[in-house]
């Protein structure tokens, strides 16, 4: 194995704006800000949501970022700061590496993730039930 996935995330976490649980959630509500949750949905349905975040399952991410792509969402070119989060940090930090790479520069993750955003006192609610 040429590279583990904890070197991965240290690369990742060199390239890009990591905010402190506490500095997220300060910038919560702002409406210059999109919070991205890029969990699996079974994540949210058992450990519940940020309020007013925007769901992104991470294996779609590049595809509703590329403006190119049919699956683009706008949300991804509103220009906003957008802050990335899964459950520990992880899957953020590269998801949020790859972002920038992709042409998005004002990107950020949280350190700790959900756990360390519910925590430490963030908003969380359940996730809604999806309608048929």
């Amino acid at each position: 194995m040429k590279k583990t996935v904890k070197q991965m995330v240290a690369a990742a976490n060199e390239k890009i704006e990591t905010l402190t649980t506490a500095d997220a959630i300060a910038l919560h509500g702002q409406e210059e800000v999109t919070f991205v949750d890029i969990r699996d949905v079974r994540e949210l349905e058992r450990e519940g949501q940020v309020p007013g975040a925007v769901h992104a399952p991470r294996g779609m991410l590049e595809f509703w970022v590329d403006p190119e792509s049919p699956y683009h969402r706008d949300v991804f070119a509103s220009g906003k700061k957008l802050i990335f989060f899964c459950a520990a940090g992880w899957r953020s930090a590269l998801a949020t590496a790859t972002v920038k790479e992709m042409g998005l520069d004002n990107v950020a993750h949280i350190d700790g993730g959900f756990g360390a955003w519910r925590d430490q006192g963030g908003p969380v609610e359940e996730r809604a039930a999806k309608k048929a």
